[in-house]
């Protein structure tokens, strides 16, 4: 059996093993009907400077799924010369490919821009314990360029009691925190909006809504128009297909109430691949399974293979 860190190096292209870092959005063409992958792994050398946090906001990703993808890596020194994965290979979210669809436990945003093969996907920060972002079906009801922020209460009453009070109002500019561009959303009180931080992208910070690189939120802002859907999930465990073979890309569950048992991420994933019927013909690679569920890195990996006699009796955990 091989072990899961070296099926995914293994499954590596050689242009993307020595790939070199981009500073481009990730834009990628969608896959063929019944294919669900899109992009491929890169892995980088750091230099001496480099950061998690540098090299997200150059490659489009979030500092927590840099952090998870590098198992052992010093986020703040990584070390010259050391390899770095790019975590850039995506199972596309279930459901429909169209408008603007959200993966809390993924913290990332994906774009399908109507009438073309492409989607666009962007690291996002969410809302912190106490603040979740919602899971729902909305749309863009607004765009602002260049906002002005009015602190609701509740949060200047928070600020407050830390010693950090908020101005009843915050003009335009670097110190605001929607940053240069916001998207109104019909759910009441959140927003898609820039950062006046480039820490925390990626990661749980805010109080409830999405915040976004600057750069990515011009880019997003540029493209979709007002009536957009938006489709918030939180999906820790996707599956897909591609070239025949059916991955799993495993993130942390997000759970205020603390964290899920091994045992109950494991019933969750089996759970969700007995519930849909596309799946019902796997001979499913039970130790490879529960090594993604475990490494919880959000690298798309292997656990399938189609078109064989299902496997009706998992060994015990």
């Amino acid at each position: 059996m091989l072990s899961r860190a070296f099926t995914v190096t293994r499954c590596l292209p050689l242009a993307a093993v020595f790939a070199v870092a981009s500073a481009n959005a990730l834009e990628f063409p969608l896959p063929p009907p019944g294919e669900d992958i899109v992009g491929e792994v890169q892995v980088i050398q750091a230099k001496y400077e480099d950061t998690f946090a540098d090299l997200g906001v150059a490659n489009d990703l979030g500092y927590l799924e840099m952090v998870v993808a590098n198992p052992g890596v010093d986020p703040w020194l990584p070390g010259a010369g050391n390899e770095i994965i790019l975590p850039t290979r995506y199972i596309l979210p279930p459901g429909p490919r169209e408008g603007i669809v959200i993966n809390l436990a993924e913290y990332r945003l994906y774009y399908y821009p109507k009438g073309r093969n492409v989607v666009y996907t962007y690291p996002l920060g969410i809302g912190r314990e106490g603040w979740s972002s919602p899971v729902a079906n909305a749309r863009i009801t607004a765009k602002t360029p260049n906002p002005g922020w009015t602190p609701p209460k509740s949060i200047r009453e928070e600020h407050a009691a830390d010693g950090d009070p908020l101005p009843a109002y915050v003009p335009p500019g670097p110190d605001n925190p929607l940053g240069p561009y916001k998207m109104g959303l019909s759910v009441p009180g959140y927003l898609i909006h820039g950062s006046n931080k480039k820490f925390g992208i990626g990661m749980r910070v805010s109080h409830g809504c999405f915040r976004m690189l600057n750069h990515n939120v011009l880019k997003l802002a540029s493209m979709v128009s007002v009536g957009t859907s938006v489709r918030i999930i939180n999906e820790p465990y996707k599956f897909g297909r591609s070239g025949g073979k059916v991955y799993l890309e495993a993130h942390a569950p997000l759970d205020d109430s603390g964290d899920a048992s091994v045992v109950d991420k494991h019933t969750a994933v089996i759970n969700a691949l007995l519930k849909n019927d596309q799946f019902a013909d796997l001979r499913l690679d039970w130790e490879m399974l529960r090594e993604v569920v475990a490494a919880e890195d959000g690298l798309p990996v292997e656990i399938a293979q189609p078109d064989q006699a299902m496997v009706t009796t998992e060994p015990a955990i």
